[in-house]
């Protein structure tokens, strides 16, 4: 049984505090099966924007799973609020959730899958 989109926003903001980090959710989504953008700032001012992996990375033997895919990176956090608000647009139960990782590599906190 997949938890619900709320349970799991919650554990993965729970664990970026635990490492030292930050985290806000942006947007509050469908509480059930809403989709989930994850918004990763670096101290440096990097950005980074992550959102559900193509349905492709799924892996059969583990169906419950969520993974990620980065969308794209940049210095400049500007262009993905005008990319999530297109998101936002097709799909208004998405979730958006703002982290500083702190101690904790974002790819551990996120199943990211390569291209």
């Amino acid at each position: 049984m997949r938890v619900t989109t709320d349970l799991w926003v919650s554990a993965l903001v729970r664990r970026v505090f635990g490492a030292g980090g930050f985290a806000a959710i942006v947007k509050r989504g469908a509480t059930e099966a809403g989709a989930v953008f994850v918004l990763s700032r670096g101290r440096l001012g990097e950005v980074a924007l992550y959102g559900p992996a193509p349905q492709t990375s799924y892996d059969s033997a583990d169906p419950d799973e969520r993974f990620f895919a980065l969308l794209d990176s940049s210095d400049d956090g500007s262009a993905f609020d005008a990319r999530l608000e297109r998101e936002k647009k097709f799909d208004p139960d998405i979730w958006v959730v703002e982290i500083e990782a702190g101690t904790i590599p974002v790819e551990e906190l996120l199943l990211v899958k390569a291209d």
